[in-house]
């Protein structure tokens, strides 16, 4: 239409002939099957965008809100979710990796196994947001009684999934392959000695197999990120994260006689300092950025006694596994060599946490198009995130994409507490685009194949 209008100014102008326009032909029968596809896959879409169970979706965020549970303790949270899908008709799989639920929604045609998946724990955090469905739960984390949130959002995640299998199965019919949803718990992390646990313990009791995955997509909220943005990212977008901790040991004396003694928490105090130089002045952060914090810092009882020991708790962050390998090696020197000169000791473990995550670079910008169909500009690429995340250990065994859903409302951007606060909020308003995120994709993806 623009050209025909645009021709029509250009004769009024001086357009002295136009040229005569080439005589139509009828497609062929290639042409005409690609159409009638196209149309088929658009009425598929429109079918499933009007199946999406809204006033569900809410209510099932708010109730599982309202009773989050912490890592390795979903008990009722598995038994939720469970039901709910059985509601729809499917065959959950429950007690997968502890409290983890798998199905598998058969499409009506032959095609290839996509899978959507969901976290499913909260955190040891004790909500300040008041709501009408405000968490008032309690549970034990390290021996200490705490409030329990779902302070990352991964309320949102169940209840998005939830929805997505709901508006699925309603076009179950035509789907050409397999969708298998993934409710993962212990994301966070388990409590120690329940290791393994999260996605690591679920691929290993098979969650990807029977049928087997030939891709994985996930999308996690994010605050701070205006509602309905949808980020991603080619390649790294979430780093690895370790865990060290470093047992300073040196030799308890009174107060009064520090020389009596070697102090742990001198040597503690000179080991932190050293270590934040690894990233401002040992590596190339041109290259990948990278993260050192010491986040817990124990030693001592009593005001006059030097202790004969410390406790040095952190994390790393890195992007590259060289990188990776020569931090450990630093923070390994460095602290030998600093408790050395006071004539200390150091016990370093180091913790291998969660891998990179990265996406397949083929399948997000295979998919790319599907998010803009969907959201137009609201789709940004986003800058690396020094968090981690376990969605990686699916990625490292099958294509895979991790998304963030902004779930900020514009008027409290520049007040927005981030995840893992107490004052974590989440605009609702956002999640129905989550859920047609995850719909939208399985059904693309299938059909590509």
């Amino acid at each position: 239409m623009k050209l025909a209008w645009l021709c029509g100014v250009l004769v009024v102008i001086g357009c002295r002939t136009a040229p005569t326009p080439a005589p139509a032909r009828e497609p062929g029968p290639q042409a005409s099957a690609h159409s009638s596809q196209d149309s088929a896959h658009a009425s598929l879409l429109a079918a499933v965008d009007a199946a999406i169970p809204r006033e569900d979706l809410i209510a099932w965020r708010q109730h599982l809100h309202q009773n989050p549970e912490l890592s390795n303790r979903e008990v009722e949270t598995g038994r939720f979710i469970a039901d709910r899908l059985r509601e729809m008709g499917l065959k959950p799989q429950t007690g997968i990796a502890g409290h983890g639920v798998k199905a598998v929604i058969e499409g009506g045609k032959p095609g290839p196994v996509v899978a959507l998946r969901a976290d499913m724990d909260a955190l040891p955090v004790t909500e300040e947001v008041d709501l009408p469905f405000t968490s008032k739960a309690k549970g034990t984390y390290e021996g200490k009684t705490v409030g329990v949130m779902h302070a990352c959002g991964h309320d949102t995640h169940v209840a998005m999934l939830l929805a997505a299998a709901k508006a699925l199965m309603s076009v179950r019919s035509e789907l050409p392959g397999k969708i298998v949803l993934v409710f993962q718990p212990a994301e966070e992390g388990a409590p120690a000695g329940e290791q393994p646990a999260g996605a690591e313990a679920m691929i290993l009791q098979g969650v990807l197999e029977n049928p087997k995955v030939d891709a994985i997509f996930g999308l996690h909220v994010f605050a701070g990120m205006r509602s309905g943005l949808i980020g991603y990212r080619r390649g790294p977008i979430m780093a690895a994260g370790d865990r060290f901790e470093l047992i300073v040991e040196g030799r308890q004396a009174h107060g009064s006689k520090p020389w009596a003694g070697i102090d742990p928490i001198v040597v503690g105090s000179e080991i932190i300092g050293a270590l934040q130089t690894i990233v401002s002045r040992q590596v190339d952060i041109i290259k990948e950025p990278a993260v050192v914090t010491v986040g817990q810092f124990e030693a001592g009882v009593r005001n006059n006694i030097i202790p004969d020991r410390a406790r040095l708790v952190g994390t790393i962050r890195t992007f590259d596994r060289g990188m990776q390998a020569d931090i450990h090696a630093r923070v390994k020197r460095m602290s030998e060599s600093i408790a050395a000169a006071y004539g200390a000791r150091v016990k370093l473990t180091i913790d291998p946490g969660y891998p990179v995550t990265s996406n397949s670079p083929q399948l997000m910008d295979q998919m790319l198009p599907t998010l803009r169909r969907i959201a137009g500009e609201d789709v940004v690429e986003t800058q690396k995130l020094t968090g981690s995340e376990d969605f990686s250990f699916y990625a490292n065994r099958v294509p895979g994409v991790f998304l963030f859903l902004g779930v900020t409302a514009p008027e409290k951007l520049a007040t927005a507490d981030s995840n893992h606060s107490p004052r974590f909020e989440v605009d609702e308003s956002a999640l129905p685009r989550g859920v047609q995120t995850l719909t939208h994709l399985a059904i693309d993806y299938l059909h590509s194949r």
